[in-house]
């Protein structure tokens, strides 16, 4: 197996040429991603504990989630105590530098992380709403919704940034000051039922899976303590190395088919040098600001 060296760190790499998806791409490719791109993800995931979902075979095989610290796990990279939901705490990976994310890519991963970081654990500094829809409905009509939660948010005073999710929707994500996330929940619940109110036959909040047919499920339960959201920037276990890629509003507005806004990891570079970090102030934290009273 291969040995790298990642900063002053020694990775022993594995299966570089398996094929983990349907288009040939292969684990190396993946890890070069995460390699050459870790300044990206890295904001997203300094200080927050991670929930990985692994597909070590590829989409098409054994998927699984796990929180617990993968055993192992080298004694450089940061773990934390987390607390339950039921009481107690368990530990959990914290991916701090270069060296941590490529290890954690190597186990071939969905990076995903909750709204609050580990100094602070059920304090959000993110408020997000996940849209799913429910066929036949497709990204198009999440980008319908999209734009109408963006100016609802707006006139609260919230900054709003929005992502493929890397499967069928799309997420939206508002950097918020420091907020207990049964505070971030109840706004965002209040917020997408509101939002099934003024678009009927468009969205939907109610969790049951038989009233989402052909309407956009309006998930605000991620805001819940306990859940997670896939990270920016990172490949998720679909067919095709699709990533949970940052997107302009413009192409929001512009989105004509599920196509348009399919964004795979031979789509990011030229997106990159055409458009820049477009996360970088969600990252940033700068427009951070308070829910409404």
């Amino acid at each position: 197996m291969p040995v790298v060296t990642v900063e002053d760190r020694r990775l022993t790499l594995s299966n570089l040429d398996k094929v983990l998806y349907a288009d040939g791409t292969t684990k190396g490719e993946l890890l070069h991603h995460y390699a050459s791109h870790g300044a990206l993800l890295l904001p997203h995931l300094v200080d927050r504990p991670l929930s990985l979902l692994r597909y070590p075979d590829g989409a098409a095989g054994e998927r699984f989630f796990t929180k617990n610290v993968p055993p192992g796990t080298p004694d450089w990279v940061m773990t934390g105590e987390v607390p339950r939901s039921g009481g107690g705490t368990m530990r959990q990976l914290v991916v701090r530098d270069l060296p941590s994310l490529v290890w954690a890519a190597n186990l071939v991963v969905e990076f995903h992380t909750p709204q609050w970081t580990l100094d602070d654990p059920g304090t959000a500094d993110r408020l997000v709403f996940d849209l799913d829809p429910g066929e036949p409905a497709t990204v198009v009509d999440c980008c319908r919704v999209a734009l109408w939660l963006r100016e609802r948010l707006a006139a609260d005073g919230l900054t709003c940034y929005v992502k493929t999710s890397g499967s069928k929707g799309l997420h939206l994500l508002c950097p918020v000051t420091p907020t207990p996330a049964k505070e971030t929940s109840a706004y965002a619940k209040r917020l997408a039922v509101e939002a099934g109110r003024e678009l009927p036959d468009l969205a939907i909040a109610a969790m049951a899976r038989r009233l989402r047919p052909g309407r956009v499920f309006i998930d605000h339960s991620q805001n819940a303590a306990r859940k997670t959201t896939a990270t920016p920037y990172t490949l998720r276990a679909r067919p095709l190395p699709t990533v949970s890629a940052p997107v302009t509003w413009d192409e929001i507005a512009a989105c004509e088919t599920p196509e348009d806004l399919e964004i795979t990891l031979a789509d990011l570079p030229d997106r990159l040098d055409e458009l820049g970090d477009l996360f970088a102030p969600l990252a940033s934290g700068d427009e951070a600001a308070p829910l409404p009273g």
